[in-house]
């Protein structure tokens, strides 16, 4: 951690995007990242497994979709707000 202290704001950012770029430049990374994230989302809809597992990854899909959706809505709600926005 004592680099880090040395690092200016700018470089720590460029530090912290070759490390995602590293990651994420590994196909093996990726997948495993997808399938993690998708299990969460399958496990919410689903806990028991009880529906079959193409159903399963349907609704997980559709779960993760609408997760995506209210993140991008609470995002545009701060922007609004930030800006001074009547709407948040």
């Amino acid at each position: 951690m004592a680099a880090s202290k040395t690092l200016t704001q700018a470089q720590r950012v460029l530090r912290a995007r070759m490390a995602a770029n590293t990651r994420w430049s590994d196909p093996q990374s990726r997948a495993a990242h997808a399938d993690r994230h998708l299990a969460r989302f399958a496990d919410e809809v689903d806990p028991g497994r009880a529906l079959p597992e193409p159903e399963r990854m349907r609704l997980a899909k559709q779960r993760r979709r609408a997760r995506m959706q209210a993140l991008a809505l609470a995002s545009s709600k701060a922007r609004s707000a930030r800006r001074g926005g009547g709407d948040a």
